[in-house]
């Protein structure tokens, strides 16, 4: 039950109708009619911009079609008032018994209100982390897994059909570094002697069991073998074991991938996608031979001053084209994500969003032409950019891992505050912005910690309606057994405000879901958290405004409705965020 969608449309059969009497002209497009709160609460409950966007096409000055429209929502069952206010904005105050109608409906869907028909089934592929498999995922990888998870979700709940996607940066020069490195580690089992590593190389001791089972596998037949017999074979091992690592690493936070994906089998595979994306590409005109112009300021990545293959970004609206090979014949980086992207295309995925970190912001254009070259037009890529990642304790920097040495693992920060409190933290803050994330302050029990705030309003809801059943032990068991409950006796301001409250989370996940924003579910969240609190306070200083009211048991059943509604609401939103809804606080 979205009140807003449903008043949007009592506005656009307003406008219909009037159209229908000829009392406007034209045919004005309705898409346009938005109806939202209100920016000053005192001027009502919904606004519409209706007569503001209509009127030019209405023919009709905007203040006079508002005073139409107007006309036509006071006759609408539940409305109490509607103002016509400036230049043609309409605000429209529902009555009181209205709102229980939202709890009605929150009790009898449960953790399916909210859940919308936004996306139309349609599919999207969602690629987040994708971080290469050289080693632990550090604490900048958990906020774009953490962010590209809270985003799928959202937007499947929105009625989308995402598919989750990690596509592994197997092939180039840094898996022959971690090849190179599982070497030395290898050589250190088999010896017993300590490895130097050198600079250019993995240090991590994360290696030193890679090292061990490579020893235990091949003995010493590779001592003194050449590197081109033993690279391959420790390469592809060592790849393996950092996925192993990865995988683990995700499913501690609670994140799992409906495909991984493999960069190295697009080029080495049994057919060579990148070849033939770049010959696809040439057929059409997109891809020729020629010479890139000297950089003019900063430097561009990959130039040289020669005849090169190169792809017509410019005619999308890059800067400038883009070399697709190496001078040693090799491919680029950019030639094997236009042929990966091409792969999803393929696989029939028209819309894509992909998860980056904020320094590849100079990457995107020149993929986003790339899709529509390879998509003849048909396909779109948006890319959310996450920004880094500060860790402190206690207000302090926290710079070193005992496991990587030069950063903070994933794993180590997940073991140390648990998933919920990681996951929520690093959504409560939008993506594009710099986050601070205190080791010591996460896991404070106050309200100053967001995501006790929120988890203890649910387990508080819960702890309420277990009490109730000491005072009435015949209380029904199920939440949509109390939609039969007095709800117009919800008539307390702090009452009417949490009801409204409830009212807008269907609006908000499709707000959300269309800005890919999954930080406004954990704001909206906060916010329930916040009033539901606040009541429970009044309720200290004011007997009457209990929640369970001993010698009252029908406004007991209303008042339980409306905490097993916040309760509904609080856990569907924490499970969109990927966040437990705990009955108890430990």
């Amino acid at each position: 039950m979205n009140v807003y969608a449903i008043f949007a449309d009592h506005v656009r059969e307003a406008v219909a109708a009037l159209v229908a009497e000829g009392q406007i002209s034209g045919n004005p497009d309705l898409s346009r009619v938005v109806v939202e709160p209100p920016r000053d609460a005192t001027h009502g409950d919904l606004a519409t911009n209706a007569a503001l966007v209509l009127a030019k096409e209405a023919g009709a000055k905007p203040r006079d079609l508002a005073e139409r429209i107007a006309g036509r929502l006071k006759a609408l069952p539940f409305v109490a008032r509607v103002d016509v206010a400036g230049p043609g904005f309409i605000n429209i105050a529902l009555e009181a018994g209205f709102w229980p109608k939202v709890l009605i409906a929150v009790l009898g869907e449960g953790l399916d209100f909210g859940r919308s028909t936004l996306g139309g089934g349609e599919k999207v592929n969602v690629e987040y982390v994708s971080a290469n498999p050289t080693g632990p995922m550090h604490v900048g990888h958990c906020r774009g897994a953490v962010f590209g998870d809270a985003m799928a979700r959202l937007l499947a709940f929105a009625g989308f059909a995402v598919t989750k996607e990690y596509y592994i940066n197997d092939a180039g020069a840094q898996v022959d570094v971690l090849g190179r490195s599982a070497y030395l580690r290898y050589r250190e089992a088999v010896t017993g002697q300590p490895a130097d590593i050198p600079d250019g190389l993995y240090p991590g001791d994360y290696l030193v069991p890679v090292g061990r089972l490579l020893a235990e596998m091949h003995g010493a037949a590779f001592m003194e073998a050449p590197e081109s017999e033993w690279l391959p074979t420790f390469r592809s091992f060592a790849i393996g074991q950092m996925m192993e690592m990865i995988r683990a690493d995700l499913i501690a936070l609670g994140i799992e991938f409906d495909v991984f994906s493999s960069e190295r089998a697009l080029s080495q595979g049994p057919v060579d996608k990148v070849g033939a994306t770049i010959e696809a590409l040439r057929a059409t005109g997109e891809v020729y031979e020629g010479r890139l112009p000297p950089p003019k300021g900063a430097p561009i990545e990959d130039w040289e001053d020669r005849e090169q293959t190169l792809f017509r970004s410019t005619d999308f609206g890059d800067d400038v084209d883009r070399p697709l090979k190496k001078s040693d014949g090799s491919y680029t980086y950019f030639a094997g994500d236009i042929a990966y992207h091409k792969d999803k295309v393929e696989r029939g995925f028209l819309k894509m969003i992909d998860v980056w970190g904020a320094d590849h912001g100079g990457y995107v254009k020149r993929m986003q032409a790339a899709v529509k070259a390879v998509s003849g037009g048909k396909a779109s890529l948006d890319v959310e950019l996450i920004q880094l990642v500060r860790l402190f304790r206690n207000g302090e920097p926290v710079r070193m891992s005992k496991r990587a040495g030069s950063f903070v693992t994933l794993r180590e920060v997940v073991d140390e505050v648990k998933r919920d409190a990681v996951r929520f933290m690093m959504l409560f803050r939008k993506n594009d912005a710099p986050l601070d994330f205190d080791l010591a302050k996460v896991i404070e029990q106050s309200r100053e910690n967001p995501v006790f705030y929120v988890q203890y309003a649910h387990a508080r809801a819960k702890s309420i309606l277990r009490n109730a059943l000491e005072s009435f032990p015949d209380l029904p068991q199920e939440a949509a057994a109390f939609a039969a409950a007095p709800l117009e006796r919800l008539d307390d301001e702090g009452e009417t405000t949490l009801l409204k409250r409830l009212a807008g989370w269907p609006r908000l996940v499709e707000q959300a879901a269309t800005a890919r924003e999954p930080h406004r579910i954990a704001f909206y969240l906060h916010e329930v958290a916040s009033d539901f609190h606040g009541q429970w306070n009044r309720g200290k200083d004011l007997p009457y405004l209990r929640f369970i009211m001993e010698n009252d048991r029908q406004l007991t059943l209303a008042r339980l409705a409306l905490v097993h509604g916040v309760a509904t609401v609080l856990a569907s939103g924490l499970r969109v965020l990927g966040v437990e809804a705990v009955d108890e606080m430990k």
